[in-house]
């Protein structure tokens, strides 16, 4: 789960780490009065969206007045801004965040997620803040500074230090440097998240560090032991079909191709979308109907799939383990017949019932193209789709 920028600083400033004053507005009015209480000479209009690149896109302006903080947050306010993580489509800006200007002198990235490869967590810094860390570590992989964290003990105090080191920050703020970054990772294990980014980690011409930017990313299955958090989902930033897959416990995210995918099982459904690709098409979704799914949730994911305008045909590929493929085809019958499906739907069964399931498809009435293998299926279903 995502959340805007003004509460993962909340949350952070819980842990002890420093962020700037700031004030959430609205409206221009808000905004207004939120620069004259903060009464500092310049003010950051920031528009709060799930998505990076946001000052490149015209969602963060600086202010030198109340008067102007309002002129800025009606410009921004209602508007839609594209990022190169938006998508063209771009994102409506509903809320800003009104922030104090500070005296800037350097600036760094800081990160921690999981490591994947070693199965731990690792903290990342780079002195090439302000920038996308993807470009960094693309085009300057030597920048970015590695940590990899032992869970039994938690961030060390010598890593935080050799961590500061390496990005070159004074010598008589380190240990500040130390504590923030120990107060950030208490954060990111206490919060349970997936992601904390501070970009940039400011460094101040005063001598503060500073995080000015934070994104945090929370693990969903964690949620339970976090109540609180659930109030802080904003169901305006996320995907209307993915809102509603959710509610039926179905794993799907919405891509930009036209054909769409139903798999039970994540590792199937990654094969099944590199497959469409191998064959010269391009998946609509990532979606994974799981390995114990009902036939209500079968109906319902099918529904969710044809709700996309942008998918001209379907791929259904599943591997009957504790799912039945009986149960599976029974689903999408039922499913089709009920939304009138007009587009080809191409599917491969294997495993419990497999026989069963082919003999519903087959017998289903609705012209369902059958596939042998999944090669042989997603030959079928870019030719359909096309």
């Amino acid at each position: 789960m995502k959340i805007h920028e003004y509460q993962g600083k909340n949350i952070l400033k819980e842990y002890g780490v420093p962020v700037p004053r700031g004030i959430v507005a609205r409206s221009p009015e808000e905004a207004e009065a939120a620069a004259k209480e903060l009464g500092t000479d310049i003010v950051v209009v920031k528009a709060q969206i799930h998505a990076g690149g946001r000052g490149k896109g015209g969602g963060v302006k600086l202010a030198k007045s109340p008067d102007e903080a309002k002129e800025l947050a009606s410009q921004i306010l209602g508007m839609t801004l594209v990022t190169h993580q938006t998508g063209p489509e771009g994102r409506l800006v509903q809320t800003l965040l009104i922030e104090e200007g500070l005296p800037i002198d350097k600036e760094f990235y800081l990160g921690i997620t999981l490591d994947r490869v070693t199965g731990r967590n690792v903290m990342m810094a780079s002195s090439a803040g302000g920038m996308d860390i993807e470009k960094v570590a693309e085009e300057t992989p030597e920048l970015i500074l590695k940590e990899t964290i032992d869970p039994a003990v938690g961030l060390r105090g010598f890593q935080a230090r050799k961590l500061a080191f390496g990005l070159g920050i004074p010598n008589e703020l380190i240990g500040q440097a130390s504590k923030f970054m120990l107060a950030l990772y208490e954060a990111y294990v206490g919060s349970d998240a997936s992601l904390v980014e501070i970009n940039p980690f400011l460094l101040t011409t005063d001598g503060r560090l500073i995080a000015l930017d934070a994104k945090l990313t929370f693990d969903d299955n964690a949620l339970f032991r976090h109540k609180g958090f659930i109030d802080l989902r904003d169901l305006n930033e996320e995907e209307p079909l993915e809102i509603e897959a959710s509610k039926h416990d179905l794993n799907y995210i919405k891509l930009d191709g036209n054909i769409g995918c139903m798999v039970n099982g994540a590792g199937l459904a990654m094969a099944t979308m590199d497959i469409i690709k191998l064959a010269g098409g391009e998946p609509a979704n990532f979606l994974d109907v799981g390995g114990g799914a009902s036939q209500e949730r079968v109906e319902q994911a099918f529904k969710i799939l044809l709700a996309d305008q942008n998918v001209k045909a379907v791929l259904i590929n599943i591997f009957g383990g504790i799912v039945r493929c009986d149960m599976v085809a029974n689903g999408v019958v039922a499913a089709a017949k009920n939304l009138g499906v007009s587009i080809p739907i191409v599917a491969r069964l294997e495993g419990t019932n497999v026989e069963e399931g082919r003999r519903v498809l087959s017998e289903s009435g609705i012209g369902i193209i059958p596939a042998t293998g999944m090669a042989d299926a997603a030959a079928k279903v870019v030719a359909a789709a096309g």
